[in-house]
């Protein structure tokens, strides 16, 4: 049963992904990006990484999605179609694509595993928890605050575009 709901998962992802790269409106593409984003959360619960999860859902399909969401609907590009792209682009991203997929089964396939032996260890939330709000070194407060700054920066740029063409919209009428 795991095998079947694996299986459809991960259709969900590969399906939800490519509608996501060849749609023609913004909006979609980022809906369809939230369902990839949940569908991944899917895979962490069904391995029993349920923190992983719990993360997946809350700070990226949460989070981060309503600030794309947001930030497209702050556009006034969310009722337009995308633009086409040349086909010289579309090669490139293939081969890129394609590269990046040959590496990654590679190091699958040729992955000997590890000759270490590790001794099991209880992770708590709450060593998670101290981990993540600690200072000292190996802390992840810097690292939080630097990505809270670049989306507050990113917000703000998307509202300064909205507002600048919607300003020179007015000046031409």
């Amino acid at each position: 049963m795991e095998r079947v709901i694996f299986y459809i998962l991960a259709f969900l992802i590969i399906g939800l992904a490519l509608m996501s790269i060849t749609t023609k409106k913004l909006y979609r593409a980022t809906m369809y990006l939230l369902f990839v984003l949940v569908s991944i959360s899917g895979i962490y619960f069904l391995m029993e990484y349920n923190f992983m999860g719990a993360v997946q859902l809350s700070v990226y399909a949460g989070g981060i999605m309503v600030l794309f969401i947001y930030a497209v609907l702050l556009t006034d590009q969310i009722g337009k179609p995308l633009r086409d792209t040349s086909w010289k682009r579309k090669l490139l991203a293939g081969i890129i694509s394609m590269g990046a997929a040959a590496l990654s089964i590679y190091a699958i396939v040729t992955f000997q595993g590890i000759n270490k032996t590790f001794e099991p260890t209880v992770t708590r939330v709450e060593d998670i928890g101290e981990k993540l709000l600690s200072y000292e070194p190996g802390g992840f407060v810097l690292p939080f605050e630097v990505i809270s700054i670049l989306l507050l920066a990113a917000m703000i740029g998307a509202i300064v575009i909205a507002k600048a063409k919607k300003l020179v919209n007015q000046e031409k009428n």
